[in-house]
């Protein structure tokens, strides 16, 4: 019997991992979209065990002012809580994912509203986020984002 359910086990988890493997492009999007929200949660929330989840090991982020950030970088500053959100929320419609295979990139506008270092922060930006597909799902592997955009004059 016990050999009967080794053979099973071998005969369909093969299939399995490619149904997996094979989603298709738009159940990608959706999946990696979901994943982003999350993520965009976690930091807010300063979340570092889902961030940690979430992230690549070899993670870089790279800001609009050229600084660099890696996956330790990130978990220590949520550890340490330093910026407390009210905002970092993509602005509803603006989020759109393109799948290639197993990359895929995010872009979205962020409104970030915080306090870091005592200081508060009120603005909005673009970001680019890339994942790519692993044995263990989809993992965030580099974040590009731009200057904080100018404020939008009253009308």
């Amino acid at each position: 019997m016990r050999n009967l359910i080794h053979l099973i086990l071998i005969a369909v988890l093969p299939l399995i991992t490619a149904i997996k493997l094979n989603a298709s492009p738009e159940d990608d999007a959706k999946a990696v979209a979901a994943l982003d929200t999350k993520y965009q949660a976690a930091v807010k929330a300063n979340d570092a065990t889902t961030m940690d989840q979430i992230l690549a090991d070899d993670f870089v982020l790279v800001t609009g002012r050229g600084s660099v950030f890696s996956k330790a970088d990130l978990l220590d500053s949520a550890r340490k809580k330093e910026a407390t959100y009210q905002r970092q929320d993509e602005e509803p419609g603006t989020q759109k994912v393109r799948v290639w295979g197993n990359t895929a990139v995010v872009t979205a506008l962020l409104w970030i509203k915080s306090v870091q270092g005592g200081k508060p922060a009120d603005y909005k930006l673009w970001f680019s986020d890339t994942y790519v597909r692993t044995p263990t799902g989809w993992r965030y592997v580099f974040g590009q984002a731009s200057l904080p955009l100018p404020k939008a004059e009253p009308k």
